[in-house]
């Protein structure tokens, strides 16, 4: 299987692997964000010998007895029984005084059930090697609770990692690795289903369509895609069903915390608030207040951030029976085809724009795209005010989607994925909504599928499509 993107990462990982002192690094990301493909890839480069050991969910002793059988093979060493993981481990550091050594502990998470104290040995033995031995220790694992707490301010491991990963899934521009040489407008609609995960994105067929490559995940949804989703939620939940109803209801389109109680059909509202905050430390779902009232919680919006689970939840999981009974094809013609293309994907290329713009402003590539360095994005809220000149009278509360703040103000952007261009008539209207509602205003940028027909401004910002791929 191919490897792509992770670059940033991958170059952590190297340069760690090429150093003679003992190291020790911290990887955490959800399941299937492509943690052990990411250690395999920085392995290949390396020229030290290296030991990966998977802990099991299983008991101390079984745990150190594969262990054992590992570190004999990888080390050529005479058949090794140690009865613990910390008799196993601690023969492993003592190696590492004569020799440089890698090693992968995957599924820390599994081991810390295991065996009572875990994190307590795992920091004594860093503790006494640590000017002696040699060894690059990596530690990696899925269980985002667990993982994200360990290097936190409270002991054992507290400050005791010297690198620490978080494993996000990929942006849109790396996701698109995957996908051949697909348009920039299929780009925009495959990463709406398949999001950043890699292991997700081997599921594409570069050779066929993205209605045929959506149509064959659905032959798969009682397999693979329903696997992929509930295997997750049950690694984190020990009942699920109330995840299951709040990710329903984000997916319909409640996003406020009043909507999602009354659509989720969840019981009360602190079973509601802990669910939610665990789905949101799960990356599963996303949580904001608008850039120009932050501290408002009453405006906070929620949603999914995964593509998968989000398009999961919209059509297969809301069309159980009915997935069920028509054929993948009939059921994408009739209940995922033309919101597909006209909600979805759109609502899927404004978050695709906002990335392209963090990932502009992150590499100072600025001069002709952006005008300068913002420090804030997000979505912007104004309140129900008098619209002067309008013919409407009042013009209700909005959300602006797109927004930008820099040193000199807002920077408005209209994400605009139809099959015409964006005209003057549009952009005119625009601008005059929005110098009023947004005083601060004083650049208007449009990202068009489609291209322009209407004149440069000193305060208009065009950026097409394709310029979202470019690099």
């Amino acid at each position: 299987m191919n490897f792509y993107g992770r670059k940033e990462q991958l170059k952590i990982l190297q340069e760690m692997f090429g150093r003679r002192e003992m190291q020790t690094a911290l990887i955490c990301g959800r399941r299937r964000a492509g943690k052990t493909a990411l250690v395999r890839q920085a392995l290949k480069d390396a020229d030290t010998d290296w030991i990966y050991h998977e802990c099991r969910e299983t008991t101390d002793y079984h745990n150190a007895c594969s262990f054992s059988a590992v570190i004999s093979e990888r080390l050529n060493c005479p058949k090794l029984a140690f009865d613990s993981m910390e008799e196993a481990l601690d023969f492993v550091f003592r190696k590492t005084q004569e020799r440089n050594l890698i090693l992968v502990i995957d599924e820390y998470a599994f081991l810390r059930k295991a065996v009572p104290g875990c994190d307590r040995i795992l920091k004594a033995l860093m503790d006494k090697y640590r000017e002696t031995s040699g060894l690059k220790l990596v530690i990696m694992g899925s269980q985002t609770d667990i993982m994200k707490s360990l290097p936190d301010s409270q002991p054992p491991l507290y400050d005791r990692f010297d690198r620490k990963i978080n494993l996000n899934p990929m942006d849109y521009h790396e996701a698109a690795l995957f996908y051949g040489n697909a348009s920039s407008e299929d780009k925009v609609r495959l990463y709406s289903v398949f999001g950043g995960i890699p292991y997700y994105n081997t599921f594409i067929d570069p050779d066929l369509s993205v209605n045929d490559n959506i149509i064959a995940l659905l032959s798969y949804a009682g397999i693979r895609l329903k696997t992929e989703v509930f295997r997750y939620l049950k690694a984190e939940f020990s009942k699920p069903a109330n995840a299951l109803q709040i990710l329903d209801a984000l997916a319909q389109g409640a996003q406020r915390f009043s909507e999602i109680l009354t659509s989720s059909g969840v019981s009360r509202s602190p079973t509601l608030a802990d669910t939610l905050d665990k789905l949101i430390r799960m990356d599963l779902v996303t949580r904001d207040t608008p850039i120009n009232d932050p501290d408002n919680s009453r405006k906070a919006r929620n949603q999914i951030a995964d593509p998968l689970f989000l398009f999961y939840f919209r059509y297969c999981f809301h069309h159980a029976s009915q997935l069920v009974m028509l054929d993948p094809r009939t059921f994408f013609s009739r209940y995922i085809a033309d919101d597909f293309e006209n909600r979805y994907a759109p609502r899927a290329f404004a978050d695709i724009c906002k990335q392209y713009l963090r990932r502009q402003n992150r590499s100072g590539r600025t001069d002709g795209i952006i005008p300068g360095k913002f420090d804030n994005i997000g979505r912007y809220w104004h309140d129900c005010i008098k619209f002067s000149g309008s013919e409407h009278g009042y013009h209700r509360d909005r959300e602006v989607e797109i927004v930008t703040r820099d040193p000199r103000g807002y920077i408005f952007y209209e994400a605009v994925f139809r099959k015409e261009p964006v005209t003057e008539d549009m952009i005119a209207r625009e601008i005059e909504q929005f110098r009023v509602i947004m005083p601060g205003c004083y650049r208007y940028g449009f990202i068009s599928r489609s291209g322009f027909q209407a004149a440069p401004a000193a305060d208009r910002i065009f950026i097409s499509l394709d310029e979202l791929y470019d690099e």
